[in-house]
């Protein structure tokens, strides 16, 4: 995404909201620390390398390390089942048997559901750096927080993914088609926690990046991918047998509830903050440690 076809939408996005603006107006001397934490600031690429690999190691290490209820998150799935018959969109095993007979389109999806959840993410996370540096750590929190309760949700309620659920007749397509699709299946199944279906993150992370690139792209073309990337990711999930639909609604949720902490902290939406951060100054945690050092 170059910066000469994806650029922002200056009377749509760079207007600052009223607590933003006095916040920045007062001197720095006379903001408190609170509001020093939160002004958006340039990031700086070896923190955020640094950052968001410890992240996703904790994020995998915990997320792995939430029990694997077997008889609960099946008996999860069961009920989960039967909701979606009772109102009348239980259509995953149709789907799922559809698509896995056309074997190029589901051979496509399983990789497709191993390799983008990461590879676009991170590309939206470096577009953002890069072009809009001001609204990055905003962007960056909603990610964290969608992502720190959907830890909450793995703990809570254990659910397995259709393709193990008994007597259902779901078809576990890495499995079928001998591919690379799953960190859940076949030989990689014993490197991750397969009961930990509810919410998806794959809608929570592909959605986040659908709405950043819609929110910050002013490109026709850009704005319209946006909005297709999460819904071809709902049709992957459903088609491979790795989520229901209702697993889809907890990661909206979850990303939902992302937005609100980026919200609260920042005071405006991402897209709502200038695109490049005002002087600020240096972060507050560098300035004590500063202080500390020169009085060792």
């Amino acid at each position: 995404m170059g910066e000469a076809s994806v650029k922002t939408l200056e009377t749509r996005t760079d207007v600052s909201p009223p607590i933003v603006a006095e916040n920045e107006a007062r001197p720095a001397s006379e903001r408190t620390l609170l509001t020093r934490l939160r002004a958006p600031r340039r990031p700086r690429i070896w923190f955020e390398i640094l950052l968001i690999a410890v992240s996703y190691w904790t994020y995998s290490l915990i997320r792995n390390a939430v029990p694997e209820q077997k008889a609960a998150a099946l008996a999860n799935a069961d009920w989960i089942w039967e909701v979606e018959r009772s109102l009348g969109i239980a259509v995953e095993q149709s789907v799922n048997h559809g698509i896995n007979s056309v074997t190029w389109l589901i051979v496509g999806m399983n990789y497709y559901y191993a390799t983008l959840h990461f590879v676009v993410t991170i590309g939206v996370l470096v577009w953002i750096y890069r072009f809009h540096p001001g609204r990055y750590a905003a962007t960056r929190l909603v990610l964290f927080a969608t992502t720190g309760v959907a830890l909450v949700g793995y703990y809570l309620y254990p659910l397995a993914p259709p393709r193990l659920m008994n007597g259902q007749n779901f078809i576990d397509t890495v499995l079928v088609h001998h591919t690379w699709g799953s960190m859940a299946s076949g030989n990689l199944k014993n490197m991750s926690n397969q009961y930990a279906a509810m919410p998806s993150m794959h809608i929570g992370w592909s959605l986040w990046c659908g709405l950043t690139i819609f929110a910050v792209a002013s490109a026709p073309w850009a704005r319209i991918l946006g909005l297709l990337y999460p819904t071809a990711t709902l049709v992957v999930i459903v088609a491979t047998a790795n989520h229901f639909w209702l697993d889809a609604v907890g990661g909206m949720i979850c990303l939902a509830f992302g937005y609100a902490v980026s919200r609260a902290w920042y005071g405006a939406l991402p897209h709502r903050l200038p695109r490049h951060p005002e002087h600020t100054g240096p972060h507050p945690a560098a300035a004590l440690l500063n202080r500390f050092r020169a009085r060792a």
